[in-house]
Protein backbone atom coordinates (compact mmCIF):
# COMPACT_ATOMS: atom_id res chain seq x y z
CA UNK A 1 0.00 0.00 0.00
CA UNK A 2 1.33 3.23 -0.73
CA UNK A 3 2.25 5.60 1.96
CA UNK A 4 0.65 8.99 2.22
CA UNK A 5 2.82 12.05 2.65
CA UNK A 6 1.89 12.72 6.80
CA UNK A 7 2.65 8.80 7.06
CA UNK A 8 6.24 8.59 5.63
CA UNK A 9 7.14 12.13 7.12
CA UNK A 10 5.80 10.97 10.84
CA UNK A 11 8.13 7.58 9.88
CA UNK A 12 10.95 9.32 9.10
CA UNK A 13 11.01 11.68 11.95
CA UNK A 14 10.32 8.75 14.46
CA UNK A 15 13.65 7.30 13.06
CA UNK A 16 15.21 10.59 12.75
CA UNK A 17 14.57 11.54 16.52
CA UNK A 18 16.70 8.35 17.65
CA UNK A 19 19.77 10.51 16.69
CA UNK A 20 21.53 13.64 17.42
CA UNK A 21 21.33 16.14 14.99
CA UNK A 22 23.73 15.09 11.82
CA UNK A 23 26.14 17.56 10.19
CA UNK A 24 27.01 16.64 6.88
CA UNK A 25 31.23 17.33 6.56
CA UNK A 26 31.85 19.08 3.41
CA UNK A 27 34.75 17.65 1.72
CA UNK A 28 35.23 20.93 -0.58
CA UNK A 29 33.13 23.96 0.60
CA UNK A 30 33.69 25.85 -2.59
CA UNK A 31 30.42 26.28 -5.09
CA UNK A 32 28.45 25.80 -1.75
CA UNK A 33 29.46 28.65 1.00
CA UNK A 34 26.71 30.38 2.48
CA UNK A 35 25.58 31.72 5.99
CA UNK A 36 24.09 28.76 7.96
CA UNK A 37 23.18 28.27 11.43
CA UNK A 38 25.88 25.39 12.59
CA UNK A 39 29.47 26.83 13.44
CA UNK A 40 32.59 25.19 11.76
CA UNK A 41 34.93 26.73 14.11
CA UNK A 42 36.73 28.33 11.86
CA UNK A 43 37.19 32.20 11.29
CA UNK A 44 35.27 34.15 8.97
CA UNK A 45 31.75 35.43 8.25
CA UNK A 46 29.31 34.75 10.59
CA UNK A 47 27.70 35.97 13.64
CA UNK A 48 28.94 33.93 16.33
CA UNK A 49 31.96 35.09 18.74
CA UNK A 50 34.86 32.42 18.34
CA UNK A 51 38.08 34.28 19.80
CA UNK A 52 40.19 36.76 20.07
CA UNK A 53 43.72 37.26 19.09
CA UNK A 54 46.14 39.68 19.01
CA UNK A 55 46.54 42.13 16.18
CA UNK A 56 48.65 41.17 12.78
CA UNK A 57 49.90 43.14 10.22
CA UNK A 58 47.46 43.84 7.64
CA UNK A 59 44.66 44.13 10.24
CA UNK A 60 42.12 47.03 9.41
CA UNK A 61 41.68 49.12 12.38
CA UNK A 62 37.77 48.55 12.27
CA UNK A 63 38.17 44.86 13.29
CA UNK A 64 39.44 46.13 16.62
CA UNK A 65 37.32 45.20 19.66
CA UNK A 66 38.53 48.33 21.78
CA UNK A 67 36.73 46.92 24.67
CA UNK A 68 38.97 43.95 25.24
CA UNK A 69 41.88 45.71 23.98
CA UNK A 70 41.28 48.47 26.26
CA UNK A 71 42.30 46.26 29.31
CA UNK A 72 45.98 45.59 28.93
CA UNK A 73 48.80 47.51 25.99
CA UNK A 74 47.33 45.48 22.93
CA UNK A 75 44.95 45.21 20.65
CA UNK A 76 42.78 42.08 19.74
CA UNK A 77 40.90 41.47 16.97
CA UNK A 78 37.41 39.65 17.43
CA UNK A 79 37.11 37.13 15.25
CA UNK A 80 33.47 34.99 14.16
CA UNK A 81 32.83 31.77 13.10
CA UNK A 82 32.35 31.18 9.71
CA UNK A 83 29.03 29.62 9.07
CA UNK A 84 28.62 27.52 6.48
CA UNK A 85 25.19 25.39 5.29
CA UNK A 86 26.36 22.29 2.82
CA UNK A 87 24.13 21.06 0.18
CA UNK A 88 22.99 17.68 0.20
CA UNK A 89 20.83 15.94 -2.63
CA UNK A 90 19.22 13.16 -2.66
CA UNK A 91 18.52 10.15 -5.40
CA UNK A 92 16.14 7.26 -4.71
CA UNK A 93 15.04 4.97 -6.87
CA UNK A 94 11.35 5.46 -8.04
CA UNK A 95 11.40 2.57 -10.25
CA UNK A 96 8.71 -0.84 -10.00
CA UNK A 97 11.57 -2.88 -9.35
CA UNK A 98 11.98 -1.21 -5.60
CA UNK A 99 8.26 -2.09 -4.90
CA UNK A 100 9.55 -5.76 -4.37
CA UNK A 101 8.92 -7.92 -1.44
CA UNK A 102 8.92 -11.18 -0.22
CA UNK A 103 7.44 -11.65 2.39
CA UNK A 104 4.07 -9.93 3.53
CA UNK A 105 5.30 -8.91 6.65
CA UNK A 106 8.43 -6.92 5.42
CA UNK A 107 8.26 -3.39 3.37
CA UNK A 108 8.94 -3.06 0.31
CA UNK A 109 12.39 -1.80 -0.56
CA UNK A 110 10.98 1.35 -1.83
CA UNK A 111 9.34 1.61 1.44
CA UNK A 112 12.90 1.33 3.06
CA UNK A 113 14.42 3.39 0.78
CA UNK A 114 12.14 6.63 1.00
CA UNK A 115 12.43 6.12 4.78
CA UNK A 116 15.84 5.75 4.90
CA UNK A 117 16.17 9.31 2.75
CA UNK A 118 13.64 10.88 4.64
CA UNK A 119 14.79 10.42 8.03
CA UNK A 120 18.36 11.02 6.96
CA UNK A 121 17.39 14.75 5.05
CA UNK A 122 15.31 15.35 8.36
CA UNK A 123 18.98 14.57 10.33
CA UNK A 124 20.57 16.94 7.81
CA UNK A 125 18.11 19.85 7.95
CA UNK A 126 17.95 19.66 11.82
CA UNK A 127 21.88 20.26 11.54
CA UNK A 128 21.59 23.36 9.44
CA UNK A 129 21.80 22.00 6.28
CA UNK A 130 20.17 22.31 2.82
CA UNK A 131 18.71 19.52 1.02
CA UNK A 132 16.99 18.78 -1.69
CA UNK A 133 16.42 16.08 -4.59
CA UNK A 134 19.27 15.40 -7.74
CA UNK A 135 17.92 16.80 -10.87
CA UNK A 136 16.16 20.19 -11.54
CA UNK A 137 12.55 19.46 -9.65
CA UNK A 138 13.50 20.66 -5.83
CA UNK A 139 16.61 21.93 -5.18
CA UNK A 140 18.72 22.04 -1.82
CA UNK A 141 16.62 23.76 0.64
CA UNK A 142 16.68 23.80 4.43
CA UNK A 143 13.72 24.22 6.76
CA UNK A 144 10.46 22.14 7.80
CA UNK A 145 8.67 23.17 4.59
CA UNK A 146 11.59 21.35 2.65
CA UNK A 147 10.78 17.98 4.62
CA UNK A 148 7.38 17.95 2.97
CA UNK A 149 8.36 18.75 -0.08
CA UNK A 150 11.07 15.92 0.17
CA UNK A 151 8.38 13.50 1.42
CA UNK A 152 5.95 14.26 -1.32
CA UNK A 153 8.88 13.46 -4.02
CA UNK A 154 9.63 10.56 -2.83
CA UNK A 155 6.72 9.43 -2.61
CA UNK A 156 5.90 9.55 -6.04
CA UNK A 157 6.67 6.22 -8.74
CA UNK A 158 7.97 5.56 -11.67
CA UNK A 159 6.33 2.96 -13.84
CA UNK A 160 9.56 1.89 -15.67
CA UNK A 161 10.93 -1.47 -14.17
CA UNK A 162 14.10 -0.26 -13.54
CA UNK A 163 15.03 3.72 -13.19
CA UNK A 164 18.33 5.30 -14.20
CA UNK A 165 20.10 7.54 -11.60
CA UNK A 166 19.46 10.91 -11.64
CA UNK A 167 23.03 12.76 -11.78
CA UNK A 168 21.93 16.42 -13.34
CA UNK A 169 21.60 19.89 -11.36
CA UNK A 170 24.57 18.13 -8.67
CA UNK A 171 26.10 21.70 -7.33
CA UNK A 172 30.23 21.28 -7.73
CA UNK A 173 31.61 20.15 -4.40
CA UNK A 174 28.10 18.61 -2.28
CA UNK A 175 27.03 15.66 -1.12
CA UNK A 176 25.11 13.43 -2.19
CA UNK A 177 23.10 9.84 -1.39
CA UNK A 178 22.03 7.59 -3.89
CA UNK A 179 19.89 4.90 -2.74
CA UNK A 180 18.52 1.54 -5.03
CA UNK A 181 18.79 -1.68 -5.56
CA UNK A 182 21.33 -1.32 -8.72
CA UNK A 183 20.08 -4.11 -9.78
CA UNK A 184 19.70 -2.45 -13.17
CA UNK A 185 21.83 -1.71 -16.29
CA UNK A 186 25.68 -0.84 -14.69
CA UNK A 187 26.34 1.78 -17.25
CA UNK A 188 24.18 4.28 -16.21
CA UNK A 189 25.13 4.17 -12.58
CA UNK A 190 28.80 4.44 -13.73
CA UNK A 191 27.93 7.52 -15.51
CA UNK A 192 26.52 9.04 -12.61
CA UNK A 193 28.91 8.07 -9.90
CA UNK A 194 31.81 9.48 -12.15
CA UNK A 195 29.56 12.75 -13.62
CA UNK A 196 29.33 13.71 -9.58
CA UNK A 197 32.86 13.04 -9.32
CA UNK A 198 34.04 15.37 -11.90
CA UNK A 199 32.06 17.70 -10.42
CA UNK A 200 33.48 17.49 -6.92
CA UNK A 201 30.30 15.60 -5.50
CA UNK A 202 31.68 12.80 -2.52
CA UNK A 203 28.66 10.70 -1.17
CA UNK A 204 27.16 7.40 -0.36
CA UNK A 205 25.47 4.85 -1.86
CA UNK A 206 23.09 2.26 -0.25
CA UNK A 207 21.96 -0.99 -2.17
CA UNK A 208 18.78 -1.72 -0.41
CA UNK A 209 17.43 -5.65 -0.94
CA UNK A 210 15.10 -7.90 0.05
CA UNK A 211 16.22 -10.94 1.72
CA UNK A 212 15.18 -13.17 -1.02
CA UNK A 213 17.43 -11.46 -3.29
CA UNK A 214 20.79 -12.43 -1.57
CA UNK A 215 19.08 -15.70 -0.48
CA UNK A 216 17.44 -17.03 -3.65
CA UNK A 217 15.23 -19.66 -1.64
CA UNK A 218 13.56 -21.02 -4.92
CA UNK A 219 13.20 -24.46 -6.17
CA UNK A 220 11.29 -26.23 -8.54
CA UNK A 221 9.40 -24.83 -11.30
CA UNK A 222 9.32 -21.11 -10.93
CA UNK A 223 8.72 -18.11 -12.83
CA UNK A 224 10.57 -15.17 -12.22
CA UNK A 225 8.44 -11.91 -13.28
CA UNK A 226 9.79 -8.09 -12.77
CA UNK A 227 6.92 -6.05 -10.92
CA UNK A 228 6.45 -3.78 -13.72
CA UNK A 229 5.79 -7.03 -15.80
CA UNK A 230 8.06 -6.05 -18.77
CA UNK A 231 10.23 -9.11 -18.13
CA UNK A 232 9.45 -12.68 -17.06
CA UNK A 233 11.44 -16.42 -16.97
CA UNK A 234 10.11 -19.68 -16.56
CA UNK A 235 12.39 -22.55 -15.02
CA UNK A 236 11.23 -26.05 -14.04
CA UNK A 237 14.61 -26.32 -11.89
CA UNK A 238 15.02 -22.89 -10.35
CA UNK A 239 17.98 -24.38 -8.06
CA UNK A 240 20.49 -24.99 -10.68
CA UNK A 241 20.08 -21.38 -11.11
CA UNK A 242 21.44 -20.35 -7.82
CA UNK A 243 25.19 -20.46 -7.81
CA UNK A 244 24.85 -18.26 -11.24
CA UNK A 245 22.74 -16.25 -9.61
CA UNK A 246 24.89 -15.66 -6.11
CA UNK A 247 27.79 -14.89 -8.34
CA UNK A 248 26.48 -12.80 -10.25
CA UNK A 249 25.04 -10.83 -7.51
CA UNK A 250 28.56 -10.91 -5.80
CA UNK A 251 30.08 -9.40 -8.91
CA UNK A 252 27.44 -6.29 -9.01
CA UNK A 253 28.40 -5.55 -5.63
CA UNK A 254 32.36 -6.15 -5.70
CA UNK A 255 31.88 -3.60 -9.12
CA UNK A 256 29.36 -0.80 -7.21
CA UNK A 257 32.66 -1.25 -4.54
CA UNK A 258 34.88 -0.40 -6.79
CA UNK A 259 33.30 2.51 -8.65
CA UNK A 260 32.39 4.06 -5.10
CA UNK A 261 35.75 3.71 -3.99
CA UNK A 262 37.47 5.02 -7.45
CA UNK A 263 34.33 8.07 -7.38
CA UNK A 264 35.53 8.98 -3.41
CA UNK A 265 32.01 7.78 -2.15
CA UNK A 266 31.12 5.21 -0.04
CA UNK A 267 29.25 1.96 -0.24
CA UNK A 268 26.63 0.43 2.29
CA UNK A 269 24.28 -2.82 1.47
CA UNK A 270 20.76 -2.91 3.41
CA UNK A 271 18.56 -5.66 4.26
CA UNK A 272 14.58 -4.93 4.33
CA UNK A 273 14.71 -7.24 7.09
CA UNK A 274 17.09 -5.30 9.45
CA UNK A 275 16.01 -2.46 11.24
CA UNK A 276 16.28 1.08 8.90
CA UNK A 277 17.83 2.72 12.35
CA UNK A 278 20.78 0.26 11.32
CA UNK A 279 20.82 2.21 8.12
CA UNK A 280 20.13 5.53 9.09
CA UNK A 281 22.99 4.95 12.16
CA UNK A 282 25.52 4.03 9.28
CA UNK A 283 24.41 7.06 7.34
CA UNK A 284 24.65 9.05 10.05
CA UNK A 285 28.60 8.11 10.64
CA UNK A 286 29.47 7.79 6.68
CA UNK A 287 27.83 11.58 6.04
CA UNK A 288 29.44 12.80 9.61
CA UNK A 289 32.82 11.32 9.37
CA UNK A 290 33.03 9.01 11.60
CA UNK A 291 32.60 11.54 14.41
CA UNK A 292 29.50 10.80 16.77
Amino acid sequence: MTQTTAQLKSRAQDEASRFPALLARAEQLAGTVLLGEHGRRRAGLGDDFWQYRPMRAGDSLRWVDWRRSAKGDDQFIREREWQVAQSVQLWVDPGASMRFSSQKDLPTKADRAQLIALAAAVLLIRGGERVGLTGWDLPPRRGEAQVLRLAEMLSREDTTDYAEPEARGMLPHARSLFISDFMSDIAPIEAALTKAADRGVRGVLVQVLDPSEEAFPFQGRTIFESVGKSLAHETLKAGELRDRYLQRLAERKDRLETLCRLTGWQFYCHHTDHSAQSALLWLYRALDGGHG
